[in-house]
């Protein structure tokens, strides 16, 4: 059922590359992880240094400093570096497209705002939960206006509620992974709005980590345009992509898989001469990619 899919996918990227006068990637993650690094640095120089380069991205998110690191890897490979949205870019695939000369996005692009988690702990008797930085920043503002506490006295309040909670040095860890949150979203938009200053740079970044209420809020190509990123529309462009986002859909995902024992694909990257796709297995086994052919 994969192959004929795949062979279409190879049809659409080639597409692209037409369209866009560049060579294209595709890049699909679950998760985005340090781990994909060597399969994605292969991938790359099969395809070797190009004057233009259009990543496909699709993604729910993963490990800032994974998206940091990919982000560079791919700058290192071409001198104009876009990224095309059909779907799902959150969290941190937000952050990966901040490295972007130019990102179009269609009609169902969907981004997030980067705000870091801290993630519980669980057991049978407690599921695992997660809270975000700004739980902790709107505290203050939350009991001044529902319960008329003054915000300097919340604030007094939650700090020692939260260190009776929260080990200390692992809250003091959360601000740090915080600041680095904002240091990495500036150093990656230096790609993309080198014209404007740091100030400017910072102020985008800060907006995407404070300026919504849920991590989960979806943002659109046109709100972040409204930011000052470079949104762009092409209307064919975005047709073929929606297409390789159909494919991946039905491949990459552990919703298609029948049971949570089960094995499941988890990264694909594909290029118009082959594709690898990551499984992953449950316990803590380490993933495994294989080489797919490519079409006759």
């Amino acid at each position: 059922m994969i192959q004929p899919d795949r062979f279409a996918m190879q049809v659409q990227i080639k597409g692209i590359e037409a369209l866009r006068k560049s060579r294209v990637l595709v890049f699909c993650a679950s998760d985005i992880d340090m781990e994909i690094l060597p399969a994605l640095y292969d991938q790359c120089r099969g395809i070797g240094r190009v004057p233009r380069l259009d990543v496909v991205l699709q993604c729910r998110g993963g490990i800032v400093n994974a998206a940091r690191r990919i982000a560079l890897l791919l700058r290192q490979f071409t001198d104009h570096l876009g990224f095309i949205v059909p779907y799902h870019c959150e969290s941190s695939g937000t952050i990966l497209a901040l490295a972007a000369d130019e990102i179009i996005a269609g009609d169902l692009a969907m981004f997030s705002p980067i705000d870091p988690h801290l993630h519980g702990g669980s057991d049978e008797d407690s599921p695992a939960s997660s809270f975000s930085c700004q739980d902790i920043k709107m505290f203050g503002a939350m009991s001044e206006e529902w319960f008329g506490v003054s915000s300097d006295e919340a604030r007094l309040q939650s700090l020692g509620l939260l260190c009776n909670s929260v080990f200390p040095p692992t809250l003091t860890a959360f601000y740090r992974s915080t600041q680095e949150v904002m240091q990495i979203g500036e150093e990656l938009l230096r790609f993309q709005l080198p014209g404007k200053t740091e100030t400017f740079r910072q102020d985008v970044v800060k907006e995407l980590m404070f300026g919504y209420y849920s991590h989960n809020y979806a943002l659109t190509s046109e709100e972040l345009a409204r930011l000052g990123l470079a949104i762009r529309r092409e209307p064919d462009v975005e047709e073929c992509a929606w297409a390789i986002s159909r494919v991946l859909q039905t491949i990459v995902g552990g919703g298609l898989r029948e049971s949570t024992d089960a094995p499941w694909n988890d990264a694909l990257l594909a290029t118009r001469d082959g594709a690898m796709l990551r499984k992953r297995r449950s316990g803590g086994f380490l993933p495994r990619w294989s080489q797919l052919p490519v079409s006759p």
